[in-house]
């Protein structure tokens, strides 16, 4: 079966202002370099907005509508130190969220095998009640509640291997059994959470702090060592990624010395557990990565792993 690709280009326009790392060409970037002809057997399709009763699966009434109350007519307006909004952003934030539900219903009805969600802005920064670190709605528990509402996938295991530790998908996961979230991440980074003693409820969170400067190989033990025999051991029944490249040697966000080689090889290994215990579900959506060549190649990398064509 294919693997699904899915963006819109309501993304593009959702604007963070001049110097921002977050920005437009991130994502105009990433959708170049996916034109070309090795992802010509690639499955599209343009995120449609995610409706209020899907991004309540997550976040409050209250918050959905201050967010969106929140955006401005003309300029920028900021929702705090580190995170704009424009007047395309809401349609941005809808897109993206509804990029994921769309991925987990293609997923989870066997119409493709994989999909990649290539949307701005990110979401794992993003809490119940709180916008924070460019994130407005959080995107990947969206879809983890979509799989659970709609398709009856119980178990739903997010794995995040993006430089800094998404606190908002701890936060949203963490008193729910049928929930199960991994991170790596650089230690002592954006936001300041993400300790390995920070277990969840249940079990059922794992955080893999790396210390600044690691390489590839601290990376792939941490792997080895802890998230995939955790998640194996969770046994879901969807596998979603978290997928930021901003752990990268040549990012400007953060010091682990990551490479595309591991990236790849992140991704061979979650693919490798879907195929065993769910039937190769897997949903893989865009967050961090804010040096453009390292993130451009980073995408090729991994989308040519979930197409198995690397």
């Amino acid at each position: 079966m294919a693997t699904l690709l899915v963006s819109h280009h309501d993304c593009i326009e959702h604007d963070t202002g001049p110097f921002h790392p977050e920005s437009p060409d991130r994502l105009r970037a990433v959708m170049r370099v996916l034109e070309h002809e090795d992802f010509m057997l690639l499955h599209r399709a343009e995120a449609p907005h995610a409706t209020r009763e899907q991004l309540l699966h997550v976040h409050p009434l209250s918050y959905i509508e201050e967010i969106l109350g929140r955006i401005p007519h003309e300029t920028l307006h900021a929702i705090d130190d580190d995170t704009f909004v424009s007047p395309m952003s809401g349609e941005a934030a809808l897109r993206a969220a509804g990029a994921v539900v769309l991925a987990v219903d293609a997923v989870a009805k066997g119409e493709v095998k994989n999909a990649f969600c290539a949307v701005r802005p990110p979401g794992h920064h993003a809490e119940m009640h709180k916008a924070m670190g460019f994130c407005l709605f959080n995107n990947v528990c969206v879809g983890a509640f979509q799989a659970r509402v709609e398709h009856g996938l119980q178990r739903v295991a997010i794995i995040d291997f993006d430089v800094h530790h998404g606190n908002g998908t701890q936060h949203i996961v963490w008193d729910d059994p049928g929930m199960f979230y991994a991170s790596t991440h650089e230690a002592g980074s954006f936001p300041d959470t993400g300790f390995s003693g920070e277990t969840g409820a249940h079990n059922n969170v794992v955080n893999c702090p790396l210390p600044a400067g690691s390489e590839g190989i601290q990376f792939r033990q941490a792997f080895e060592g802890q998230v995939i025999p955790a998640l194996k051991a969770f046994d879901p029944d969807l596998i979603m990624i978290s997928a930021g490249f901003d752990a990268h040697a040549n990012d400007p966000m953060a010091h682990l010395r990551l490479t595309v080689a591991d990236f790849t090889w992140a991704t061979h290994q979650l693919l490798a557990v879907a195929d065993e215990v769910c039937e190769g579900r897997l949903v893989s959506v865009l967050e961090g990565g804010y040096d453009l060549p390292a993130l451009a190649g980073s995408v090729v990398a991994h989308v040519k792993a979930l197409m198995g064509i690397d």
